[in-house]
């Protein structure tokens, strides 16, 4: 348990910051509650060893070098990290340990260093897992020749399974790639390191990575639900956030002593996957004392009442059973069923054992409901369907089920007992009552719900409520659940993007739909650029047929134009059909289409129809990898030529030969050509021989460059035989001024990507603001140590 400043700070790091977030532990209570590494990640050192070719200390970030950061962090009872890498640079291009493990091992040690985080780029691998067992054994040898106690944490992305070989070799291992603030980043990382439990246990911890919550990129819902299965997993818990700057709800999500508990149980057993199916997972942890944990995570974009069965976990056979929600506090009892109605995105967690007598302990009740999308207007609305179970040993009474609407909305239920009544902004709906609902009885009942012709799109939050009696005492009870309404609006006018447009529904055959890539598998953002008949593509959607994608139109749009056609990584021999559907009428159709043949362009009249569904179907025995490139729609009426949204400005695109690009840093090397072996815009691209540490390429320009009106810069990537590392810098100002994001994006051996940096992520100097008029150079890093090509460098 600790903290490392990368996902808040990037490179951003100093002596300053690690001492002031050691503070805030000790006056926070998160040193109290168990948190006690605190960690610096990249960009602590010079770019060059020193003459005695050892590492040294940024000096102006560590003026008293990391020994007097070690002293000050001990001297709190914390201990310190540090940062290495097991290749000839780091990932932001600072002396690597590959070749000197010995001196860097023995550097840290005399620094006093507690913990090593040991990265993988610029490894120089022949991608065996031989050579990873090799290089990260390297480095347990070296730390512990020191006589150091370090905790060894090996950074590898889960590239070569370390599950299977680095027990004995690091203390804890990434099972993934890097994590970011966002929902879908979570939910990938959840679904690729829960099934690895077998391989985890007291000194061997599967890393899903550090956390995220506090960053600002996701709701309560979804940290709590990043927190808690991190918790189950048995996953180090390592603050990613600038804690200085903490609300009191990051502070308490990240110091909920009874999760915590959970993670650091002195059993050491990662929770196993009970169920998982359709994005609701349940997961059993055993406790020392003979207590389990039990989480009922919903990873979808709905309510859901999530249920096991008491028998098909580690639980004994019992009478009844005692719940605690770990988030809420309450104390409740099942007999034989845990369940719960669990928020979109959300997790329960039960910390629960037998339960002897539960007439004194209230029942669990769980609330569900569904409700689909609601279209605005007199001729739209939507029908909410809830449930009430009762889980409880024993019946409850006088039950009475209502729902709160928002301001303006109605609810009708189909019998009213109650009238009306209005509170908080929204109107409250009494409707349905059951003088008794028997242990594992549901009543269910629905509801009409009326929207106002003038509500925006967007998600507005619907609860429902069961309010009823219980034991013998008949004492007064609630549970409420949330559900999540969904309304949309027609498009507005104009020529756009289809994968810039929300769908309204997505069922695919392997993970999810893919924006602006292919559908590479199961996971989310596991896919290359879209590529057609060779023709490399940066707009469209990836999909696995079958697929159906939905679009709520409202009959304002008239046209949808597409390129159709399975992608070049689909297996030989595949065939598929793609279909436009306007409404219920077949507006366009490719045939059936085979693998490396050019797309079909498919053009699609959609005139006064309120749906649009794009569907494919496999023609193999198999799914096949389909995609929509390049799908415009167009509505309200605009010309053929208008601009398509949103509107890309080319800098960059390499057609006339290498657009004066040349390389920041000179002594690493590097070289640039033109070349026509990838390109995304127009016939060529840029072919770049790249160091083995990395190099900046790009150029500076004879007169600044204005932006005004964008926010991100793009480039597109194709790796060659070892991946590459991408990000963007731009310099500003008379004084060429340097700035640049951090985020280092990853790009496997032979993939394609589109590397992206928002202006509102570039960090300038102290004293220099980003002016996106005044841009004086721009500038793009590669590290592959091989060939890599790029092109269409743009703003948008």
């Amino acid at each position: 348990m600790g903290f490392n400043n990368w996902n808040a700070f990037g490179c951003d790091v100093n002596a300053a910051l690690i001492k002031e977030t050691a503070d805030i532990f000790v006056s926070s209570g998160l040193k109290d509650a168990g948190y006690q590494y605190v960690n610096i990640d990249d960009c602590w050192s010079a770019r060059e060893r020193g003459a005695d070719g050892r590492l040294v200390p940024d000096p102006v970030k560590f003026p008293d070098g990391i020994k007097g950061v070690a002293d000050y962090i001990h001297a709190k009872g914390l201990k310190l990290g540090i940062y290495g890498d097991a290749g000839t640079k780091t990932c932001a291009g600072y002396p690597g340990s590959l070749g000197h493990e010995e001196v860097d091992a023995q550097t840290w040690a005399d620094w006093g260093v507690d913990y090593l985080k040991y990265d993988n780029c610029n490894n120089q691998s022949d991608g065996s897992q031989a050579d990873y067992v090799r290089r990260y054994t390297a480095m347990r040898a070296a730390i512990d020749a020191t006589g150091r106690s370090m905790v060894y944490s090996i950074c590898e992305w889960g590239t070569s399974q370390p599950w299977l070989w680095a027990e004995g070799i690091g203390d804890l291992w990434r099972t993934t790639g890097d994590i970011s603030d966002s929902w879908s980043s979570i939910r990938s990382i959840i679904r690729q390191n829960a099934p690895l439990a077998p391989y985890a246990g007291p000194g061997h911890w599967n890393d899903p990575d550090m956390l995220e919550v506090g960053n600002g990129g996701m709701s309560a819902t979804e940290y709590r639900s990043h927190m808690s299965m991190w918790a189950m997993m048995a996953a180090p818990l390592i603050i990613g956030t600038d804690l200085r700057q903490a609300s009191a709800q990051t502070l308490s999500i990240l110091g909920n002593r009874e999760v915590i508990a959970i993670d650091q149980d002195r059993l050491g057993v990662q929770a196993s996957v009970v169920s998982d199916s359709g994005g609701l997972m349940v997961l059993d942890k055993p406790l020392a004392g003979g207590d389990r944990a039990i989480a009922l995570y919903n990873s979808t974009d709905s309510l859901a009442v999530v249920s096991v069965a008491a028998g098909d976990t580690g639980l004994a056979r019992a009478g009844a059973y005692r719940l605690r929600d770990v988030w809420t506090g309450d104390t409740l009892q099942a007999r034989s069923t845990i369940s719960a109605g669990v928020p979109a995105h959300g997790t329960v967690v039960y910390r629960v054992r037998p339960l002897r007598d539960p007439s004194a302990t209230a029942p669990a009740v769980a609330v569900g409901a569904e409700l689909g999308t609601v279209v605005p207007g007199p001729a739209g609305g939507g029908t909410l369907t809830t449930t009430v179970t009762n889980r409880g040993a024993g019946a409850i009474h006088d039950l009475d089920v209502s729902t709160k609407v928002p301001a303006g909305w109605t609810a009708t239920p189909t019998e009213i007992v109650t009238s009306a009544a209005t509170g908080g902004g929204g109107a409250v709906v009494g409707g349905h009552r059951r003088e008794r609902l028997a242990t594992d009885a549901t009543l269910e009942t629905t509801w009409a719900i009326g929207v106002p012709a003038d509500t925006p799109a967007g998600r507005y939050p619907i609860t429902v409520t069961a309010a009823y009696r219980w034991g013998p005492r008949h004492r007064a009870a609630t549970t409420s659940s949330e559900i999540v309404a969904v309304v949309v609006n027609a498009p507005a006018d104009g020529r756009r993007h289809l994968s810039t447009l929300s769908p309204v529904t997505s069922v695919n055959a392997t993970g999810p739909v893919e924006l602006d890539q292919s559908n590479g598998g199961p996971l989310e953002n596991d896919g290359s650029l879209i590529t057609v008949g060779g023709a490399v593509h940066t707009r469209g959607l990836g999909t696995t047929a079958a697929s159906e994608i939905t679009y709520y139109l409202g009959g304002r749009c008239s046209k949808l134009v597409t390129d159709a056609g399975i992608d070049d990584t689909a297996g030989a021999g595949d065939t598929a059909t793609f279909s436009v559907y306007a409404d219920d009428t077949l507006a366009a159709t490719s045939g059936s289409v085979a693998t490396g043949q050019a797309a079909k362009t498919l053009t699609a009249d959609l005139t006064g129809a309120a749906w649009l569904r794009l569907v494919t179907t496999s023609g193999s025995a198999a799914a096949v990898r389909t995609d929509w490139a390049n799908p415009v729609l167009t509505c309200g009426g605009v010309p053929d030529d208008s601009p398509v949204l949103p509107q890309s400005q080319t800098l960059f695109s390499f057609e006339s030969g290498t657009d004066g690009f040349t390389i920041a840093n000179p002594g690493d090397g590097g070289t640039v050509a033109q070349s026509p072996l990838f390109h995304t815009d127009g016939a060529a691209g840029l072919k770049v021989a790249t160091p083995a540490g990395g190099n900046w390429f790009g150029r500076a320009l004879s007169a600044p460059l204005d932006l005004t009106g964008k926010t991100m810069l793009k480039f597109d990537v194709q790796a060659g035989d070892i991946g590459t590392v991408g990000e963007i810098a731009i310099q500003v100002g008379d004084a060429m001024s340097w700035c640049q994001g951090g985020f280092w994006a990853w790009t496997n051996p032979h993939s394609s990507r589109t590397i992206t940096e928002r202006f509102d992520q570039i960090s300038c100097p102290a004293g220099v603001t980003l002016d996106p008029s005044a841009i004086r150079a721009v500038w793009v890093f590669l590290n592959s140590g091989g060939e890599v090509y790029i092109d269409n460098l743009r703003a948008e």
